[in-house]
């Protein structure tokens, strides 16, 4: 990957030093944490396992931040491990409402014809779980970039029976489908 001729990360970099950087952000999947390295903003950065003390090492479904306490989620290639439901589910928590989730994945992940997940249910989950699609981008002959906004919690939450709101079914459903779309 260090050949391409664009890196993603370089580009979520771009997107990110176009807004304030007085937005927080958490990078799920870091690795060498060179989106902390190369904005003003404020980031943490998460992954498995790292020797870097700027790194919190840690399960990415359960990171150590409060609820809805950043204002966007990153993860570049690193929706890779088998209960990246979870991950999701984690990004969801820690973001703000309106909150950006930004994806950066490999293509060949969401070529159908070829193994992948079919993007379109891929995005079809990842709003049942509470986030609306603002873009995707296809355009990169090696990497696919997908924008979220996290919605508010009255856009977020299945209504149960009496007015209740049932966001569980909501993540159990979104998840169902994500594990469904491999």
């Amino acid at each position: 990957m260090s050949h391409w001729p664009e890196q993603p990360v370089n580009t979520i970099i771009k997107w990110l030093k176009d807004r304030s950087s007085s937005l927080i952000v958490a990078d799920f999947g870091c690795g060498d944490a060179r989106l902390a390295k190369n904005v003003k903003n404020k980031v943490f950065s998460f992954d498995l396992v790292s020797n870097d003390p700027s790194v919190i090492a840690c399960d990415m479904s359960n990171v150590p931040l409060d609820s809805s306490s950043v204002d966007g989620a990153v993860f570049c290639f690193s929706l890779m491990g088998t209960n990246y439901a979870s991950y999701l589910q984690e990004a969801y928590r820690v973001l703000k409402p309106s909150g950006c989730l930004l994806i950066a994945e490999v293509k060949s992940r969401f070529d159908p014809n070829n193994g992948g997940a079919d993007p379109n249910q891929f995005t079809r989950a990842v709003c049942e779980m509470g986030f609306t699609s603002e873009l995707k981008d296809f355009s990169n002959k090696m990497f696919v970039l997908l924008y979220f906004k996290k919605k508010g919690l009255w856009q977020a939450c299945f209504i149960g029976k009496g007015g209740s709101v049932n966001e569980p079914l909501i993540i159990r459903r979104a998840i169902q489908r994500l594990a469904a779309s491999e």
